[in-house]
């Protein structure tokens, strides 16, 4: 082969692989996509959700949040609850996760592929939230009635094996439908940004009722004052909390619209899945993702020993925790101002935030491993950074979702089509890859502790100060690191400004253009058109 033929062939290669396809909006010639400016621009601009479609999703993430506040004392559940050695735990979750690079990729496919007269996500969600919620009853109920049985119960081992096998299926069926359709709800950014706010603002209300309940009254069983047992606990707050996710998803699925039009026939699996390299911004944050991959806190619920046996009890764990409270939900008031601040710009929020976050951590660190035998200094040491970390918390959250949408609508840009679960499979992969790793560093991490799961969580019941530090360096420290690399990425991000807004505008042209060649639907896109006009005659 001459030089020149490998050249040209190379050449051909990098192209195929790198540069955006034919049909896709960045490729399109403006003859065809400026006939229909006008609506994009509108479509960009000018928001048509209303308050409903911004509050049923919010509900969903209300339990979202309470059974993601209860996950943090999920290994605490097969542990204390349980009574399986971390070992087991850990052996069970690899093998999970094997699973998962299998359920994964099945789902990603079958969901790209999902074209129906009511959307892309929704019926996934509408069918999928009974099984899924169900599963998490089941999971945490376990306990009560397995028994109390003490040691490696091969009953306890199987149930949690197969329990996680079945959370794992429904989990996946049901999250990239959720996940997504958020994207697909509108075409205007400012209206995505507000079913964030939504979101956020209940979701943390979701999240700190689970922290406010569980703590203390696991502190009230450990001294005796109650006899509640954490079985009942658990089972009681996941089956709350799966009946309001329930409610909530079935609600979102029949009340909220997606008004996106998208490619009516999707690129193949064997083509899609290599979109990711078409995508600069994802393909550095997977590269970011894939270097700390295998890290690892130790997988144990270090923030309960934290609370319980440093801060010593629910008490000055309140107080501790009072600041970030107090601030935590109605900091997401504070979002109208960040934008106005950083002039629209999500990156330059989004690395500030994120930079602001790491500050707070280290300094709590730094401040905190050494004086770690003293109680109340600890208690003041956490208020005062975690509520710094609290005050940008809804900004921070709304912003990072935002950045992430405006990632993956930079892929339905340079490729014409929205393979959300394809492309999140070769992201999700990289955590199964390295799960090994992960799993091994876990033991590791947690044996280095020399803290021992069997001593009662009272004030300060292991006796040692070694392991105390060890204990808070993985709660709050361990992650530094990995956090850094990760936001690396974001300082390279270019989509903002003109360009953003350029991408918005020949996204909406062209999918303006296949709702015209479609034309059972362009009905909707010109009902669309005329609520924009409605809009726009009485806002002026």
């Amino acid at each position: 082969m001459s030089d020149y033929e490998q050249k040209s062939g190379a050449r051909k290669f990098v192209e195929t692989v790198f540069k955006a396809e034919d049909d896709s909006a960045a490729s399109l010639g403006e003859r065809r996509l400026n006939k229909y400016s006008d609506i994009a621009i509108r479509m960009f601009h000018t928001n048509v959700l209303s308050t409903k479609e911004a509050l049923w999703p919010a509900i969903g993430e209300f339990a979202a949040k309470m059974l993601r506040g209860l996950g943090a004392y999920k290994t605490m559940y097969y542990t204390d609850v349980l009574k399986l050695d971390m070992s087991y735990v850990t052996v069970i979750l690899a093998l999970i996760s094997i699973y998962d690079v299998l359920n994964n990729p099945l789902m990603g496919i079958v969901y790209d592929h999902t074209r129906t007269r009511f959307g892309k996500a929704r019926p996934w969600i509408f069918f999928t939230a009974v099984p899924y919620f169900a599963t998490e009853i089941i999971l945490y109920s376990g306990a009560v009635f397995l028994g109390d049985s003490i040691g490696n119960d091969r009953s306890k081992i199987i149930f949690l094996f197969v329990m996680l096998f079945i959370e794992e299926t429904f989990s996946t069926i049901y999250s990239i439908p959720r996940d997504n359709m958020t994207s697909l709800q509108a075409p205007c950014p400012d209206d995505r940004i507000k079913v964030g706010l939504f979101q956020n603002y209940i979701g943390e209300i979701g999240s700190q009722l689970i922290y406010a309940i569980f703590l203390p009254l696991m502190e009230l069983n450990n001294k005796g004052y109650i006899k509640l047992p954490l079985k009942y606990v658990y089972c009681i707050i996941a089956t709350i909390s799966a009946t309001v996710g329930c409610v909530g998803n079935i609600g979102m699925a029949l009340n909220c619209r997606e008004r996106i039009v998208l490619q009516p026939k999707p690129a193949p699996f064997t083509k899609s899945i290599f979109y990711i390299l078409k995508n600069k911004y994802m393909l550095r944050n997977f590269i970011a993702s894939f270097v700390v991959g295998w890290w690892s806190s130790g997988g144990y619920s270090w923030d309960v020993v934290t609370q319980q046996e440093i801060f010593g009890g629910s008490i000055p764990s309140l107080i501790a925790y009072m600041p970030y409270n107090v601030i935590d939900t109605p900091s997401v008031a504070l979002i109208p101002a960040f934008r106005k601040f950083f002039k629209n710009n999500n990156r330059n929020a989004y690395i500030t935030l994120r930079l602001w976050d790491l500050v707070c951590a280290g300094l709590m660190g730094l401040f905190g491993i050494p004086n770690v035998d003293k109680k109340w200094l600890m208690v003041l040491i956490y208020g005062i950074f975690y509520g710094l970390n609290g005050l940008n918390n809804g900004p921070a959250n709304v912003f990072s979702a935002e950045v992430g949408r405006e990632i993956n609508d930079y892929t339905e840009y340079v490729t014409g089509e929205r393979p959300d679960g394809t492309i999140g499979i070769i992201t999700g992969l990289l955590g199964n890859v390295t799960r090994p790793i992960n799993a091994i560093l876990t033991i590791i991490l947690f044996k280095w502790t020399g803290y021992d799961t069997t001593i009662p969580k009272k004030p300060w019941s292991q006796g040692s100060k070694v392991v105390y530090q060890k204990v808070f360096f993985l709660f709050q420290c361990i992650n530094l690191i990995p956090n850094v690399i990760q936001t690396i990425p974001y300082f390279f991000y270019d989509l903002v400004g003109e360009k953003r807004e350029k991408m918005y505008v020949e996204l909406n042209e062209r999918r303006a253009l296949l709702a015209k060649e479609r034309n059972e639907e362009f009905e909707m896109l010109e009902s669309l058109a005329e609520e924009l006009k409605a809009e726009d005659s009485d806002n002026n």
